[in-house]
């Protein structure tokens, strides 16, 4: 009897040995199957080739994973003749706790920009949660706070001098879901850029502070989630903003409007940035330059402020056209050339190219009006 379970024994481990023995040859046939990673470097430096050096795009690579991929929509978007990319750079995914930076990604996306050819202008915002009290949104910021604030932008400025020299401050603060979900405050908004501009001029004398960026919308006075942007942009003025700034930026979203719609204090339109200007003229502050950081049309299929996809290329293309043509513009960046994964919303109908990299018919036109075809 015992020698019969002792046979057995010795076969389970003969058994066990031979699996054991084809499980490392298997694996290691797999590391030599295996494809070798990706090996991504910056390049050489490109130019990119336009007759519109003032077109941009939005991209999103701040939350883009795979290297290759960030410089594959660099390529792509010099490859269609824009210059100018506006990136987000969340304070948050920066400084992990007070002085604790970690830049790695945010270089990454700036160094394969501008081996591209392409000019940098950095969104920046998102409040970290060691600066904002519990509960609170992203989007929080106590004026007890701006000094934090104003000490990212400095080491923003400082850490990227001579890459990025124009930084937005904040995004859209005239509606409360980008202003902590509070009242909106033109003043408040007038003192975080006053805790920044100082600062970052003396870390870059050469940068540029960008301020607005505000949600074109016809909210009526007193409303509670959001306020006009021509009243809220007039009460900047008022607060005091034309000294700790030097370029207005401008959302300019067409809707069902074609580019050429007149503009109306009662419509929603791209040329409602004629109207913005209006009032940094009637405070003298004609000298400064506009940026569109934002902007263009949608062509998703049932979405309400939507037009066809023909008529998103007209547009698009006459819009760049009118910013190249106007004096006072010195960008056009419209919203957004790729995101790195589908929203499944009327979002995806913005884009120029899709996740996946399949340009769109608006990229091809768009291209060819940058070569002059």
């Amino acid at each position: 009897m015992l020698s019969i379970i002792f046979s057995r024994y010795v076969k389970i481990l003969k058994w066990v040995a031979r699996a054991v023995i084809l499980f490392g040859f298997g694996y290691v046939v797999w590391q030599f199957a295996a494809p070798p990673p990706i090996l991504v470097t910056l390049g050489a430096p490109q130019t990119v080739q336009t007759l519109h050096p003032k077109m941009g795009v939005h991209t999103r690579m701040t939350d883009e994973v795979e290297t290759w991929k960030i410089k594959k929509n660099y390529e792509m978007v010099r490859e269609m003749g824009a210059t100018y990319v506006v990136e987000f750079f969340p304070w948050a995914y920066i400084e992990n706790a007070k002085g604790e930076f970690d830049w790695q990604h945010a270089d990454e996306m700036v160094d394969y920009a501008r081996t591209q050819g392409l000019t940098m202008m950095a969104r920046l915002g998102f409040v970290p949660p060691w600066a904002r009290p519990e509960n609170t949104s992203v989007t929080y910021l106590d004026e007890n706070a701006y000094q934090d604030f104003g000490d990212f932008v400095a080491a923003f400025a400082e850490h990227f001098r001579g890459r990025v020299n124009y930084l937005i401050i904040w995004n859209e603060p005239n509606v409360n879901f980008e202003w902590g979900q509070r009242p909106v405050d033109p003043a408040a908004y007038t003192a975080l850029l006053k805790a920044v501009y100082g600062r970052a001029h003396e870390k870059n004398p050469d940068v540029k502070i960008l301020a607005g960026a505000l949600a074109p919308n016809l909210a009526p006075p007193g409303a509670t989630d959001a306020m006009n942007d021509l009243e809220y942009l007039d009460k900047m003025y008022q607060a005091g903003a034309q000294n700790y700034f030097d370029i207005l930026s401008v959302h300019a979203y067409g809707w069902k409007s074609p580019e050429d719609e007149t503009p109306s204090p009662d419509r929603v339109n791209f040329r409602r940035t004629e109207l913005l200007r209006d009032i940094m003229l009637k405070y003298g502050d004609d000298a400064k330059s506009v940026m569109l950081t934002e902007g263009g049309w949608n062509d998703h299929p049932r979405w309400t402020k939507a037009v066809t996809p023909a008529e998103r290329i007209q547009n698009t293309i006459a819009a760049y056209d009118w910013c190249e043509k106007t004096e006072w513009i010195a960008a056009c960046a419209l919203w957004v050339f790729r995101t790195p994964a589908p929203t499944y919303t009327f979002n995806d109908y913005f884009t120029f190219v899709t996740p996946d990299f399949d340009a769109k018919p608006i990229y091809y036109e768009v291209r060819k009006y940058a070569r002059g075809e």
